[in-house]
């Protein structure tokens, strides 16, 4: 590969800083044009500078909006890669039509086979991609966005009942049982497997904080730090055991909470 020159869209400094490394321990010969951290300040940078980068690495949702808003006011006509904590099926249209995506929190494999994609699309030879316009990608996503899990139909006693996604404060696994808790300290079996749950919920609402949970950032009362980099989650009602975010994925929950 000769020279990369890439772009990269993100508004947590420590996952940029982290993809610039990667990307660097990938291939010396990969350059950062830019670092970006907001729709604004994209929109002017990709404005001024049409030609002088090759690939871009934009997280989906920005201190000041989507990331979509910046294809509405400027032309990119390069190979983007969302790296994004939007764990959705429907993310696969961007890989279908040739462009690829990247959840957090990423490594480094997966980093390396993002870029070995954009090399089998862009290479000698290689026949342009069939894909959608970057817009019209962006708009499939913003309204399958919307269809994120609203209620549970659960068992109660003899009768089912209706439990809002909203309400529950945290969803937890144990042997291979996964429970809904809410406010009053209810719980109710929910015949999904954690890595579903992932999928259907709203990413704004909720955080997959390790294999056993995913808490509401309504519950959320405090974050303590722990041993070894780690955070230990304080939430209402009290978990059966602590909810730990892992160091790797502390600077994803930091951006998260402050969002």
């Amino acid at each position: 590969m000769n020279e990369l020159r890439v772009v990269i869209v993100e508004d947590e400094p420590a996952t940029a800083r982290n993809l610039i490394r990667m990307l660097q321990d990938i291939d010396k010969r990969i350059l950062v044009e830019a670092k970006l951290t907001s729709v604004s300040e994209a929109v002017v940078w990709f404005t001024a500078n049409t030609t002088v980068y090759d690939l871009v690495f934009m997280d989906i949702r920005l201190a000041d909006g989507l990331s979509f808003d910046i294809f509405n006011q400027t032309m990119i006509d390069r190979p983007v890669i969302f790296v994004t904590a939007y764990n959705d099926y429907a993310l696969d249209a961007f890989k279908n039509n040739g462009i690829d995506y990247i959840l957090k929190p990423f490594d480094q494999q997966e980093i390396g086979k993002a870029l070995e994609k954009y090399k089998r699309l862009t290479g000698a030879g290689a026949p342009a991609p069939d894909r959608l316009p970057l817009k019209e990608l962006a708009e499939q996503l913003l309204q399958l966005k919307k269809n994120y899990r609203k209620s549970f139909l659960v068992h109660y006693r003899d009768k089912l009942i209706p439990v809002e996604s909203a309400k529950v404060c945290w969803f937890y696994t144990a042997n291979e049982i996964v429970y809904a808790h809410v406010a009053d300290n209810r719980q109710y079996v929910i015949d999904l497997t954690m890595e579903q749950l992932d999928k259907e919920l709203d990413p704004e609402v909720f955080f997959r904080a390790n294999r056993q949970f995913i808490v509401n950032r309504a519950a959320i009362q405090e974050v303590n730090f722990y041993f070894n980099g780690r955070l230990s989650l304080k939430v209402n009602p009290e978990t059966p055991e602590k909810v730990l975010i892992s160091k790797a994925r502390v600077p994803e929950f930091k951006s998260w909470m402050n969002k």
